[in-house]
């Protein structure tokens, strides 16, 4: 079953929602020196590069309108693969 394109769109603003949640309040060192607030900030950052990533090839005009949208896919390979797919795609060239 097709997802409805927008609904990836709510995925990342969830996830951005949630980021915003878990820190608040909290210092840079805080949130570093958590292993589980550094692990659950990381999660959502993959979930919106993933959101984002599936947006993209379900509604490319929509996802057009995301600023810096293959920034933000490639800062998700780097948490998940430890390295973006393409360092072409990363800088935008």
């Amino acid at each position: 079953m097709r997802r409805e394109p927008r609904a990836f769109l709510w995925d990342a603003h969830r996830a951005a929602l949630a980021i915003l949640g878990f820190t608040l309040g909290k210092s840079y060192d805080e949130v570093c020196g958590s292993v589980l607030l550094r692990s659950a900030v990381e999660r959502q950052f993959e979930i919106i590069g993933e959101a984002l990533s599936q947006l993209s090839k379900a509604d490319p005009a929509l996802a057009a309108q995301v600023p810096h949208l293959r920034q933000i896919i490639a800062f998700r390979n780097i948490l998940v693969h430890g390295h973006p797919r393409s360092i072409t795609r990363m800088s935008g060239a």
